[in-house]
């Protein structure tokens, strides 16, 4: 079964809980929440989907994250889903900017946070195929020469102008 989260309205209220495939499917606006990792140095994290997610299968992205569940918080999925896919549970996670984001697989509200990442990675095999720490000059010749999910550049121009880097 695909899992529950709340359809919102442009105003980010709660309308009710359904299915995230029927969110995606109908157009209908939800929450994500996701994760822009630096390391001590300032670099960025950089990863690869594996070809074997089902949305954006290898496309690399700037951000760790995904759908908010029922009842959670974005800071919650910020930090749940920084466990789930790189295997990092004692960075916290700030809150940088929500914005609505029409670029994605289906319009969402989407909450951008940032965290320090201390240490080594463990990233998930089933989600994540590569990673790499980049800086911000390197990052961006890196977008040009590969394909990245939708919404990084959007996200990534959004968190850079919002922390003010």
């Amino acid at each position: 079964m695909d899992e529950l989260i709340e359809r919102v309205d442009e105003r980010d209220r709660v309308l009710g809980v359904v299915r995230r495939d029927e969110a995606v499917r109908h157009g209908w606006l939800h929450r994500v929440a996701v994760t822009v990792c630096r390391d001590r140095d300032g670099r960025i994290l950089v990863h690869q989907r594996s070809r074997h997610v089902s949305r954006f299968p290898g496309c690399y992205e700037v951000a760790v994250g995904g759908a908010v569940a029922v009842g959670e918080s974005y800071e919650e999925a910020a930090r749940r889903e920084l466990g789930e896919e790189m295997g990092v549970s004692v960075a916290p996670v700030r809150f940088v900017v929500r914005f609505l984001n029409r670029s994605g697989l289906s319009p969402h509200w989407l909450a951008v946070h940032e965290a320090v990442v201390p240490g080594s990675l463990a990233p998930g095999v089933d989600e994540v195929a590569w990673h790499g720490w980049l800086e911000e000059s390197e990052l961006f010749e890196f977008m040009r020469r590969r394909a990245f999910t939708p919404d990084s550049g959007p996200m990534l121009d959004r968190y850079l102008r919002a922390s003010g880097q």
